[in-house]
């Protein structure tokens, strides 16, 4: 973590720090107190709701067990490794975690002071943070549909370092991981997010699993909090299906064929990372045919108290082949929720680990290009909608991402046919979708007569070019023989939010209110990566592509993700340059005013 922030938007940020907005948000709001100390002194420059509650930030650290916080966190500092002590605190008992930081390029300690309450359900804090660094998305490629899951221990206190992600290497290959680090709680959430940092440095340099593994494994022995952890590596080619892949300390993949058999991967163990220097990594290769589904998983999903291992294994099959086999499990958007519900079938109510799950899924059959002719008359504007919906729903698009999509192709149609053939009888449009090894969604809609987009204006009209931009990654307009507009969009999907077996809150509701002057897109609850992609779609409805103001409240938001941080950020750009500013209600002194403001948004927005 890094306490420090500019005055300015947040530029592009490594994947060690993916999840520093929401990981504020989280620690803002946790039930336990949590002091960040820098300075000659280590004195505290920031606390948390929790921690402002005992008093000043500077009179109120403890002592634990006996032992003064400040000490304890100079030692943290001299040695560079975090320390757990655990013991009276105020009258009670209660567990002080100290971790090393760098607060604004200089050393620092986080300390979290967390109150024993054996008769209360376990705080939240970990399973925020360690959704908050796993992966925001991942990708979407035609030959190879990923699906990733992660669901906490029971306790708290077993809970964090189990991951997964999922590498686009380009030309159809993308590297697939599961991991699991040692130790739990926010310390192990630390490690966890290190090792996944590295293992996307060392992939993108040289994506070969040996090559991986060894960068990982001289990297865990510099560590000592990573040091032991366990790892699967594969690189996948989409459009063969072949799989190479190596693993350190961790259980065997499987297999589910398309007829039903399933199968662990061979594979040839080695001791986990940075445990035993020079062991070679010994790499394996398979093939994915057609219709087969690949299930990575960490060692949670085989801890069942009472339960031999193979027995645990014979279970995991049994699920990972029920889920694969139910009706439309494989079709249309359904192997998005694949991960998800094999964890599922696992999870316990007294689950003792993590589990995490990442699923690869090659399709039996490749979707063809979409190709209509039509001609350009309003009467054919539906038939696109009905053709294009099922296309992309075939490609196993969500519905926040076709519902982009599909406006923005509207807005072309509708474009062609009012303009291109103004004055003539009707002529021909055609509509193409394709998209390619990497995921690339390109669609075009063509005609062969003749317009000019109008001149920007302050009215209604003139608007589809820029309404486009805002809901797809590109747009590339072409005059020559007739009118081609090109739109182009990179398919990902957000990952799959665990079941609510820990009471935790729902997701963000997202509405929009017209009722008033202007539009008002009202916000309640988490707004995590799926409810801010909801929220960008409703802001951009809302203000009718960014033409128009439109306000956002977000008085009964109770995390910020860092997601909804990016929306927000993208629409008061938007807005600048359209002329005119976005309005955000968030409450002083409030979790989401706060995120706003240390993530440089407050020259950005006019905060009420």
């Amino acid at each position: 973590m890094n306490a420090s922030h500019d005055d300015g938007p947040p530029g592009p940020r490594p994947d060690a720090d993916e999840g520093a907005h929401a990981l504020a948000a989280a620690l803002e709001s946790a039930p336990a107190a949590v002091f960040v100390l820098s300075g000659p002194g280590l004195e505290p420059v920031w606390a948390n709701a929790r921690a402002r509650e005992r008093g000043p930030i500077g009179e109120v650290l403890p002592a634990v067990d006996g032992r003064p916080v400040a000490e304890l966190a100079q030692a943290v500092l001299r040695t560079g490794h975090p320390e757990t002590v655990a013991g009276a605190v105020d009258g009670g008992t209660g567990t002080a975690v100290l971790q090393p930081v760098r607060v604004a390029g200089s050393p620092g300690v986080l300390v979290l002071l967390e109150d024993d309450d054996p008769g209360g359900a376990p705080p939240d804090l970990v399973d925020q943070v360690q959704l908050s660094l796993l992966p925001p998305s991942l990708p979407l490629l035609p030959d190879i549909r990923l699906s990733g899951s992660y669901h906490r221990a029971s306790s708290v206190r077993a809970a964090g370092g189990d991951w997964y992600d999922a590498v686009p290497l380009g030309s159809g290959r993308v590297g697939v991981v599961v991991g699991d680090a040692v130790g739990s709680g926010v310390p192990a959430v630390g490690a966890m997010s290190r090792l996944r940092g590295a293992m996307r440095s060392a992939a993108l340099r040289d994506p070969t699993p040996a090559a991986v593994i060894g960068a990982l494994d001289a990297f865990a022995a510099q560590m000592e909090d990573v040091e032991g952890a366990s790892v699967f590596y594969g690189l996948l080619e989409a459009g063969t299906g072949r799989l190479v892949y190596a693993a350190a300390g961790h259980p065997t993949p499987l297999v589910v064929h398309p007829d039903g058999r399933s199968a662990p991967l061979p594979l040839v163990a080695r001791p986990p990372l940075g445990s035993v220097p020079g062991v070679p990594t010994v790499v394996s290769t398979a093939v994915l045919e057609p219709g087969a589904t690949l299930v990575l998983y960490s060692d949670g999903a085989l801890a069942t108290a009472g339960q031999h291992p193979a027995d645990s294994m014979a279970r995991l099959a049994e699920a990972a082949r029920e889920v694969v086999g139910r009706p439309g499990a494989l079709q249309g958007d359904g192997p998005a929720g694949l991960a998800a519900a094999v964890a599922g079938e696992l999870l316990t109510s007294e689950q003792p680990d993590d589990v995490a799950v990442l699923v690869a899924h090659r399709p039996a059959d490749r979707l063809r290009p979409l190709a209509l002719e039509l001609t350009a008359v309003p009467a054919s504007l539906p038939r696109v909608r009905r053709h294009l919906s099922a296309w992309l729903t075939g490609l196993g698009m969500g519905e926040q991402d076709r519902v982009g999509v599909m406006v923005a192709v509207g807005e072309a149609c509708a474009n062609a046919v009012e303009h291109a053939y103004r004055g003539t009888e009707p002529g021909r449009m055609l509509v193409t979708a394709a998209v390619d090894v990497d995921g690339l969604l390109t669609v075009t809609v063509r005609d062969e007569g003749r317009w000019k987009p109008p001149d920007r204006d302050p009215g209604d009209r003139g608007r589809g070019l820029l309404i486009m931009r805002q809901l797809v990654d590109g747009v590339v307009l072409q005059g020559e023989h007739g009118t081609t507009v090109t739109l182009n969009m990179r398919l990902r999907h957000g990952p799959e939010q665990p079941e609510e077996r820990h009471g935790g809150p729902a997701a963000a509701a997202v509405a929009v209110d017209r009722s008033g002057a202007r539009p008002v897109v009202r916000v309640a609850g988490e707004v995590d990566v799926v409810s801010a992609e909801q929220l960008r779609i409703r802001l951009l409805e809302a203000s009718h592509g960014g033409t128009g103001e439109v306000e956002l409240e977000l008085a009964g938001v109770t995390l910020f993700s860092s997601a909804a941080v990016r929306v927000v950020l993208a629409m008061a750009r938007i807005a600048s340059g359209e002329g005119w500013r976005l309005v955000v209600h968030a409450p002083e002194g409030g979790v989401t005013r706060h995120v706003l403001l240390i993530s440089g948004l407050g020259g950005l927005v006019e905060l009420r």
